[in-house]
């Protein structure tokens, strides 16, 4: 693990570490996501266009909001953020998005896995990071798990 850039945050070491930790697995999946949202945006097609394409811009702004608070956070208790690219490529846990996605239900049933897979990884961080004893970073999470949530919600509310 690389270390950590001075700073006068009173947080201990280990607890930074571990949240720099959980908040860059986090990065990886945040930014995955917000691609694959945009690739939703870019590509939809079918009945539903015009109200899919609207929230899915909405969605990915979401996200962007997200991704920035992450970031930030990681830089806040020392660390660096893997948001490269490449860094996103090896570090995501979310499945590849399947680049040949048209219809506007596909690109629901699509999203909503990966909404789903992320917000069970962001549950579980906030647990890691209130027992590393930051609780900021626990909250950031919980923010970040009610984004996800709700717009887990939303999709499926589609696929009913």
């Amino acid at each position: 693990m690389a270390k950590l850039a001075h700073t006068r945050n009173t947080l201990g070491e280990n607890a930074r570490l571990v949240s720099v930790s959980l908040l860059n697995a986090a990065l990886a999946d945040l930014m995955d996501l917000t691609n694959a949202v945009r690739m939703a945006h870019w590509t939809v097609r079918g009945p539903h266009f015009a109200a899919l394409h609207a929230k899915f811009e909405e969605f990915y702004d979401q996200l962007g909001a997200a991704v920035d608070d992450t970031a930030e956070r990681i830089v806040q208790l020392g660390g660096t953020p893997g948001g490269t690219t490449q860094a996103v490529g090896a570090a995501t846990r979310l499945a590849p998005y399947p680049a040949d996605l048209r219809d506007g239900m596909a690109h629901v049933a699509a999203l909503a896995e990966r909404y789903a897979a992320l917000a069970g990884t962001t549950r579980d961080a906030i647990d890691a990071a209130a027992e590393a004893g930051d609780a900021d970073t626990a909250d950031l999470f919980t923010g970040t798990s009610r984004m996800l949530d709700k717009a887990l919600w939303m999709l499926e509310a589609h696929l009913d």
